[in-house]
């Protein structure tokens, strides 16, 4: 029997012969893949711990359906090119320790973002800040440098209590927002107990790595919700399943297949663009990951305000494949052989295996090695890779241009992993930034789409859609496009559940 039919097979046999049903009790227990690192936003980086923090913290900051900054907690007004100026509202709910939210907090955080001593990976991007005035209690001023129209894109961290900034708090494992959440315990890295602040509903996020391990425990009623990170396989079962409920939305995190351009081999224009002909990305998308997903020219979907929608697919056609490696002088004699790495998540190295064998057939031969997530990324922001892997998730504001691409994004200044230099890339990037009207800056970004779409230091692959598994009387969880689990603040459950 197939290791996935059998898992499967496990599953079912599990929920079916494990005796008497386990009661859940009061708490709403939401399984989750990974475990949360770090519950302080300004140094969060893993995306569980984001999400968390969303929950947890209120933000100047939020984002609308096309991507552009509207008021969170707070009106704002860019009085000149430099100079921008926050209101906070009316209706705020306090910190989780009862005490107000006032604009001295807004200044401490971000003043403590911007301190070197804090380590923040958001110093770079709100570098720019020059001056941080309180007017008074609800009002904050902010003075730049220089003109930079994306700024609102990176005030959307989460508001920190002044005074225990001050006094040197442990937010990473102590919150204390005005967010929808508080947190009520952390006993250990793989529970998480958290209480709404409206109706004090316990909501518990359970770590469990193995998917097929989460799908036992949703249908033995030991958790109520699953988002994410199941195999197509298991989802069509949980479809199929009368005690739970599947949806579907559909997803903006990019996935794409990266390249390193420093490299003799992936460093050719002809490698690159023969693997984007020899990838059949629609089949992939159709067979393996059953439809769940549509495909990507570029990072931001067409709906994003800066997304392009007129951007031509590579077609999948193997003989143009290996006329470009003939050109680049690989064929029969001399075999193009490649390095692929990937995390060992299990549909992942799926994936990775589907796209060894496509490759095969133009004659590359890829060597596809899974590791460890620290392993493998830890390889990946170093440069060590010929191919990988990754998705970017969550992300708003065409700033992941210069994070990603810019010539002086190498890191540990950026993301731009696969040393991409490009000097038309980088005057599109800065003039875009620089742009204060909203249609010519789309415009350049657009351009900026085409011309890297053109270069592929990435090949777009697909944009997964969002899935989520519940058992039946959970209702109010709305799927976000970018996965973001911001729904538990409305979520409810029956008490069947």
């Amino acid at each position: 029997m197939h290791r996935r039919t059998f898992l499967i097979a496990m599953a079912a046999g599990a929920a079916a012969g494990c005796g008497r049903r386990r009661e859940p009790g009061s708490a709403l227990r939401f399984a989750v893949a990974t475990e949360p690192r770090n519950l302080d936003p300004r140094l969060a980086t893993d995306a569980l711990s984001e999400r968390i923090n969303r929950l947890l913290y209120a933000r100047l900051v939020e984002f609308d359906v096309t991507g552009r900054p509207v008021p969170g907690i707070a009106h704002f007004d860019r009085l000149s090119p430099t100079r921008w100026r926050f209101r906070l509202g009316d209706r705020i709910a306090p910190f989780a320790d009862g005490e107000p939210v006032r604009a001295h907090d807004v200044a401490a955080t971000y003043e403590s973002v911007l301190d070197p001593a804090t380590a923040s990976h958001h110093r770079a991007a709100l570098s720019v800040i020059e001056r941080i005035r309180v007017l008074d209690e609800r009002t904050v001023e902010l003075r730049l440098q220089r003109p930079e129209p994306l700024v609102a894109y990176h005030l959307g961290l989460g508001i920190q209590p002044a005074r225990l900034i001050e006094a040197g708090h442990g937010f990473q494992r102590e919150p204390v927002g005005s967010g929808p959440l508080r947190l009520v315990d952390w006993p250990d890295p793989g529970r998480l107990r958290l209480a709404r602040r409206g109706d004090g509903q316990a909501i518990e996020l359970v770590t469990v790595k193995d998917p097929n391990v989460r799908v036992m425990k949703l249908l033995r009623g030991e958790v109520q919700m699953l988002q994410n990170d199941l195999s197509p396989e298991l989802v069509t079962y949980l479809a199929r399943r009368p005690e739970v409920h599947v949806e579907r939305a559909a997803g903006v995190n990019f996935s794409y297949l990266g390249f390193n351009l420093a490299d003799p081999a992936t460093g050719q224009s002809a490698v690159r663009q023969a693997i984007a002909h020899a990838i059949d990305r629609a089949a992939i998308l159709k067979f393996l990951f059953r439809g769940n997903g549509r495909l990507a020219e570029a990072l931001f979907p067409p709906e994003h305000w800066a997304g392009a929608d007129d951007i031509p697919a590579y077609p999948f056609d193997p003989d143009r494949a290996r006329r470009l490696l003939k050109k680049a002088g690989y064929g029969p004699e001399r075999r193009l052989r490649l390095g692929y790495k990937t995390s060992s998540d299990p549909f992942r190295l799926r994936l990775a295996t589907v796209i060894q064998a496509q490759l095969a057939e133009v004659g590359i031969e890829v060597r596809v090695q899974s590791y460890d997530w620290g392993t493998f990324f830890g390889d990946v922001k170093a440069g060590r890779f010929q191919l990988y892997s990754l998705t970017w998730v969550g992300v708003q504001s065409p700033d992941i241009f210069r994070y990603a691409f810019h010539s002086a994004a190498f890191p540990p200044d950026g993301a731009n992993r696969g040393r991409y230099r490009s000097a038309e890339a980088d005057r599109l990037i800065e003039r875009a930034a620089a742009t204060q009207a909203p249609v010519r800056q789309a415009a350049l970004y657009r351009a900026l789409e085409h011309l890297l779409h053109r270069d592929l230091p990435y090949l777009p692959l697909w944009f997964e859609d969002q899935v989520l598994a519940t058992r039946q009387g959970i209702a109010g969880y709305r799927l976000a496009p970018d996965g973001d689990y911001d729904s538990l603040a409305t979520v409810t459950r029956a008490a069947s559940a």
